[in-house]
């Protein structure tokens, strides 16, 4: 008979597309193990649940999941970014988005609740009413709020979309990032790209600030040995200007704030 531990092992091979010998050669234990794991004819050791979730890049969230049902205790937690062990991490994330200026960053979480902003980020932002705290998903499906600024909004949300099922995926599956994939998706309907479709290298975002627009593209990174959920959740998004007007647009308004 299944077991709880079993049923998530299985659930999490099969998004991850693996097969019982796939699993197996990656995790170094036979597939007839694996087998034995997902029926309950055999039980984990802790290190095989740590192992087996690693191979598989379970978030650490739902690793801890996968801990209790094999019976052992929690191996990850989530810290705010404010307690003693954080210091180094809170010092690197300031670093990278004041040296990021004059171009905008911001850290988000794994539902893209904005953590912290640099000053750019911030300007930006607050000319629809964003600021640190809130949820920059709720603004992009606000239609007076981040989609009343974006020119070519069709064009991003569709990109948006897919970024919100692709990290959904990762996660195993998240209903909040599916719910607000589908109200997005709902609400720019059926989209037929220009004929330039693919012909480009990025798709900008067109941001429109006071009598400029400001063109943008963004990189995603995140802390590649955290063990922190939290942590491990968490993303910092660099945006970069797309044209050389938007390079000297910023420049000069970071200058006039100095």
């Amino acid at each position: 008979m299944t077991t709880q531990f079993g049923g998530l092992l299985r659930e999490w091979r099969e998004t991850r597309k693996l097969s019982q010998l796939d699993l197996g050669l990656n995790a170094d234990v036979s597939a007839r193990h694996i087998s034995f794991l997902e029926t309950g004819r055999a039980r984990p050791s802790r290190a095989m649940v740590l192992n087996l979730g690693s191979v598989l890049e379970v978030p650490r969230g739902s690793r801890n999941a996968m801990l209790h049902a094999a019976g052992f205790a929690p191996g990850y937690r989530a810290r705010d970014l404010d307690e003693a062990d954080m210091v180094p991490v809170k010092a690197a994330l300031e670093w990278m988005l004041e040296r990021h200026l004059p171009y905008p960053a911001m850290v988000l979480d794994r539902h893209w609740t904005i953590i912290r902003s640099n000053a750019t980020a911030q300007m930006m932002l607050s000319q629809v009413g964003i600021g640190e705290g809130d949820s920059l998903i709720d603004a992009l499906l606000d239609a007076t709020r981040l989609p009343s600024v974006i020119e070519n909004w069709q064009e991003v949300a569709q990109h948006l979309v897919h970024r919100l099922r692709a990290e959904s995926a990762h996660f195993g599956g998240d209903a909040c990032l599916d719910e607000r994939a589908a109200q997005l998706a709902a609400q720019i309907g059926t989209f037929a790209p220009g004929s330039g479709a693919g012909g480009e290298a990025i798709v900008p975002t067109r941001y429109r600030m006071g009598t400029s627009t400001l063109s943008f593209f963004s990189t995603l990174s995140q802390f590649s040995t955290a063990e922190d959920i939290a942590l491990a959740d968490c993303r910092i998004e660099h945006l970069f200007p797309a044209d050389e007007q938007t390079r000297e647009v910023l420049k000069a308004l970071v200058a006039s704030e100095g």
